[in-house]
């Protein structure tokens, strides 16, 4: 079983890491509720993602387009594509996430996870941990 990581209300599951791949990708679900965001918009300098929606309605700001990612839609960010994502619906938001090459890997989510205080996150100590690892965070909208 793998290990369920908490960031804020949100939560992280690798299926598959950096280390079991040799780096070539990150595998993870991430569970999105009602009201949830990402704190801080980036872009990824190493790596390009692509996300599969799988439950309920997420949305996902890139280049400023807001897009709504319903289950069984995908999305492709290329490395270095201004982007956030939320829920601003009802129901949970559950998509895959797909990381090429594997940079992040589990510990990311864990330090990032320790910044992410569900009353009062801390952005600066967020970009802190952004930028080890090849995270560029941007001004907040």
């Amino acid at each position: 079983m793998h290990e369920i990581i908490r960031v804020g209300e949100m939560s992280v599951t690798f299926l598959l890491s950096r280390h079991e791949t040799a780096d070539a990708l990150d595998l993870f679900e991430l569970m999105i509720p009602p009201g949830a965001s990402v704190v801080v918009p980036h872009t990824h300098l190493n790596y390009d993602e692509w996300v599969l929606g799988m439950n309920g309605i997420t949305s996902w700001t890139l280049n400023g387009e807001i897009i709504l990612l319903h289950p069984g839609k995908d999305l492709f960010i290329p490395r270095g594509t201004p982007h956030f994502f939320a829920n601003v619906h009802e129901d949970m938001g559950r998509a895959i996430c797909l990381q090429t090459p594997g940079v992040m890997g589990p510990e990311y989510y864990r330090e990032i996870a320790t910044h992410y205080r569900l009353e009062d996150p801390d952005p600066a100590g967020i970009r802190d941990v952004m930028w080890r690892y090849g995270v560029d965070p941007l001004p907040c909208p």
